[in-house]
């Protein structure tokens, strides 16, 4: 019998439809039964590609006497964490302050009926007690019973969590604020310590990919101080090698997956996510930019061919995530025992795989091999085009044809638009540095869908799936697209893109700013009330919102000349001077934002069609990643009056802009480029 979620559109609620749990939506109603029946709320997050919430899913929720219990304590909801990205931080935070540690997925949580605080908070938990974890059933008969006790203490308990919570948001900074300069050297340093100098990346396993911080690093890199500038390139070319040869990325198909399990990079957590993918090609394609290392321009085709043939609907937006699990296996599509390389592929073929793959010893991965590039390679003069590696090229084919035949890793087709704005980003760069006419279609597309689907003229919703527009949008949402409309129009300009941004741009400030403290809450003014209301500036598996939003305003106010969006930018990150001076490599994202502040520049390119053509070929040396290009036909029209104004003269015309103040006009690309050498040392 299906109960309360047959009706949702997220396909990770829907797995959850016929459970026997009597699962709610979040929403008033939900809620309302909450009070009004006295019980506390069972908390449920997680994601449709999620492996442990699978194993959760068949283990516990499809299990007759735990639905029963549930289903007598509780009133069960089911939250899709993809959806609900203001729910999934909340309870996020509140997890590690009941435990003292981070928290995952699937995230269980009681909470009161008002208020809706967290009075207990976990992950994953077996049926039966395993892996030194109690088993599900008495976790949730202690916490019915704690609640039945501790009805009256438990009454004002959201008062104080939400204090707990909010205590967390900036506050005015104490100090005079940090130079941009020292930190960025201060986050550089950091990185340095936590570099794994035998493997590449930071930290110890599981190893995430960090863009954000491997994107300041590629700033470090432009660093006058020869010093710095080594340190930063070690770092950035061994990470985005290692990365590029192992098992993180689908040798096969292209893209990459989630996380390593392990410090090799060798094994991943086999799930695809929209927003890995959408900022490691941006990386990518600015380290190709500057280093010009073979490898990186495949992982950068590899990577887009692969979203707009299997993570881009037909109508032109882009698809959330691809499962981790096949035929309820982790990473059974991707995988292969060396029985079937033998039966399809003839000797050759096998013997350049397995030399190419290191197909030697024991397979990597449940007695199967995940493909891995061979350590001995040198990846940075590596070339596999079919010309050069024609066997192991055939060998590849022949491989892709039976993976095609295999059944798929299910899809999640939601549309979110914050991860179609980093996408678009991602996109629209690629394009741009690797003049692909169909990544710049595939960027266009999602734009178009978006502002027909998910823009109603005075507001971003956040997701649409189906065709059902569902949910106001976040802060993530108009920040990640406000960047990615500007990336779009430094590679192709269309006034029709700017005015869409400037409207994005003066909704978020009016829906989201703190206009007495600076900075912006992720949920909007009007938002439905929780627990408690967040202003976050740190990175994580997405970058800050904050430093999204500051970035964005300060780019469109110096293209723009709009002082409104530059003093916003100014005061927000103003706000967080104090939060960056404790942990500057955390908010990577916020350190890339100081330093477009600092050092930034804009370059508005007027010229006609004929004239653009020697300016571009002169700009295409520019590879300083904090410089923006917006090459704009003399003969644009509708353009902003501080646009319009800037002429062109005959053999075009280009000016430097730094907040609202732009240069004297410059005519030859020659004096371009040596104004530009100035600016940005």
């Amino acid at each position: 019998m299906p109960n309360r979620l047959k009706n949702s559109t997220s396909p990770y609620l829907l797995q959850h439809a016929g459970n026997p749990v009597d699962w709610h939506p979040w929403d008033k109603q939900s809620l309302a039964l909450a009070v009004h029946s006295d019980k506390p709320i069972l908390l449920s997050i997680g994601y449709s590609a999620c492996h442990w919430c699978h194993v959760m899913e068949r283990e516990c929720f499809q299990d007759q006497e735990i639905a029963e219990i549930m289903n007598d304590h509780f009133v069960c909801i089911k939250v899709d964490r993809e959806e609900r990205p203001d729910l999934d931080r909340i309870y996020q935070i509140a997890y590690q302050i009941l435990n003292h540690k981070p928290g995952g997925w699937p995230l269980n949580l009681c909470l009161t009926p008002r208020g809706y605080a967290p009075f207990f908070a976990g992950t994953y938990f077996p049926p039966e007690p395993r892996f030194h974890l109690p088993s599900f059933r008495t976790v949730l008969e202690q916490a019915a019973k704690h609640y039945r006790l501790n009805r009256e203490k438990l009454a004002g308990h959201h008062v104080s969590f939400a204090a707990a919570i909010e205590q967390m948001n900036p506050r005015q900074p104490t100090g005079d604020f940090p130079d941009a300069d020292k930190l960025l050297l201060s986050a550089i340093n950091t990185l340095q310590g936590e570099f794994d100098a035998v493997h590449g990346g930071f930290g110890r396993p599981p190893k995430f990919p960090h863009p954000t911080q491997l994107d300041l690093l590629m700033i470090g890199t432009q660093s006058p101080q020869t010093s710095i500038s080594r340190r930063c390139s070690q770092m950035v070319v061994f990470t985005l090698l290692r990365m590029a040869g192992s098992g993180l990325f689908d040798q096969l198909g292209g893209g990459f997956f989630r996380y390593s399990v392990d410090r090799e990079w060798a094994i991943p957590h086999f799930e695809k996510m929209l927003y890995d993918n959408s900022q490691l090609l941006f990386t990518y394609s600015i380290a190709f930019m500057h280093f010009k290392t073979p490898i990186y321009e495949r992982i950068i085709k590899e990577t887009a061919n692969w979203v707009i043939s299997e993570m881009q609907g037909e109508a032109g937006g882009y698809y959330s995530t691809l499962d981790a699990d096949s035929e309820d296996q982790e990473g059974k599509y991707y995988v292969w025992s060396e029985t079937d390389l033998r039966a399809v592929l003839p000797d050759p073929l096998y013997r350049r795989l397995e030399q190419q793959y290191g197909l030697f010893g024991e397979p990597n991965f449940e007695g199967c091999w995940h493909f891995n590039l061979n350590r001995e390679t040198d990846l940075e003069t590596l070339n596999e085009h079919p010309d050069v590696m024609p066997e192991f090229y055939q060998a590849r084919q022949k491989l892709m044809e039976i993976r095609n035949t295999r059944q798929r890793p299910a899809m999640d087709n939601k549309i979110l638009t914050a991860w179609n704005g980093l996408m678009i980003k991602g996109m629209a760069k690629a394009a741009r540095i690797l003049n692909q006419p169909a990544y710049l279609g595939s960027a266009q597309q999602a734009i178009q869908f978006v502002r027909s689907n998910l823009w109603r003229g005075d507001r971003l919703m956040a997701c649409c799936t189906e065709g059902k527009t569902t949910l106001n949008g976040y802060l993530d949402d108009y920040a990640f697209m406000l960047e990615g409309v500007l990336e779009m129009l430094a590679t192709r300009w269309n006034s029709a893109d700017l005015h869409f941004a400037i409207r994005v741009s003066e909704v978020m400030l009016e829906r989201f700013e703190d206009t007495e403290e600076g900075g912006f809450y992720f949920s909007s003014h009007d938002h439905e009330q929780l627990l408690c209301r967040l202003k976050p500036g740190a990175d994580d598996a997405i970058p800050s919102g904050n430093a999204s939003a500051i970035r964005g305003l300060y780019n469109l106010g110096t293209l723009t000349g709009n002082p409104q969006y530059l003093e916003s930018a100014n005061r927000a990150i103003q706000l967080f001077a104090d939060e960056l001076k404790r942990q500057p490599s955390v908010n990577a994202s916020m350190v890339i934002a100081l330093q477009q502040i600092k050092h930034g520049a804009t370059v508005i390119l007027r010229a006609n069609s004929t004239e653009q053509q020697a300016w571009q070929e002169a700009l295409s040396e520019t590879i300083h990643p904090l410089i923006n290009v917006y090459h704009i036909n003399s003969d644009e029209s509708g353009l902003p009056d501080s646009l319009a104004g800037k002429q062109p003269e005959v053999g075009g015309t280009a000016y430097i802009c730094r907040g609202t103040s732009c240069g004297e006009p410059v005519t030859s690309p020659e004096t371009l480029l040596e104004a530009l050498s100035e600016f940005t040392r």
